[in-house]
């Protein structure tokens, strides 16, 4: 005589509702910003959740089990669809400082946001301001040239080449990847504040003619 097969364990209400729950309460969804198909689709993992509060108190059976399995279903649609374009924003964010890999001048930077900020492009202003600031340590040999460099990266090096200015520094880096890649908005004030930075550096001269900053680790 055969042994029966297994039987198929299936999440009770309980499980499934917290399943449901702890999915999408992780921050990569509170932060990312939906599409409509996105938005709809949380709409309807929702709604299977109140559904599920409703017959947390009934015993098991066979509605039961299938709204469980439902629920389990559209979670796991949700991952598969939504996962790969939460990973290619957290990619984006350490692209290159110097996207074109254009060499130019510091000068041409402060220009360029200069007027950029005549336009209230504050983004793009202080965007230009922190590509002056790199440019300006590599022409004064405070850092090597590193094609790639990211904000980030720049962000190390300088600050260790000028420790007391390293916090204004990673403010202008961080504001840059806040900015030029996630939602962000630059003020008037903050771009005052980055060509402050800017002038403190160049006019500090921060190992000058010395050594160089290795780049940090990619």
């Amino acid at each position: 005589m055969r042994a029966a097969p297994h039987a198929l364990v299936a999440p009770d209400a309980d499980e499934a509702r917290r399943l449901l729950q702890d999915e999408l309460a992780r921050p990569a969804y509170v932060e990312a910003q939906p599409n409509i198909f996105e938005r709809l689709l949380a709409d309807v993992l929702r709604s299977i959740g109140r559904l599920l509060d409703g017959v947390g108190g009934l015993g098991p059976g066979p509605g039961t089990l299938v709204i469980a399995l439902g629920a389990v279903l559209l979670v796991v649609v949700a991952v598969v669809l939504v996962r790969p374009r939460l990973n290619a924003r957290g990619q984006k964010q350490e692209a290159a400082v110097f996207e074109d890999g254009a060499r130019r001048a510091a000068e041409h930077h402060r220009r360029r946001s200069a007027a950029l900020a005549s336009g209230r492009d504050w983004n793009g202003a202080v965007a230009e301001l922190l590509r002056a600031v790199i440019r300006s340590a590599e022409e004064r040999v405070v850092v090597d040239e590193q094609p790639g460099r990211t904000a980030s990266e720049a962000a190390g090096q300088l600050g260790s080449a000028s420790p007391s200015l390293a916090p204004d520094i990673t403010w202008l880096a961080d504001l840059f990847n806040e900015t030029h890649y996630g939602s962000g908005t630059a003020t008037a004030d903050d771009y005052r504040r980055a060509a402050d930075v800017d002038a403190r550096f160049l006019a500090e001269r921060p190992g000058a003619g010395s050594t160089t900053t290795p780049a940090a680790p990619r």
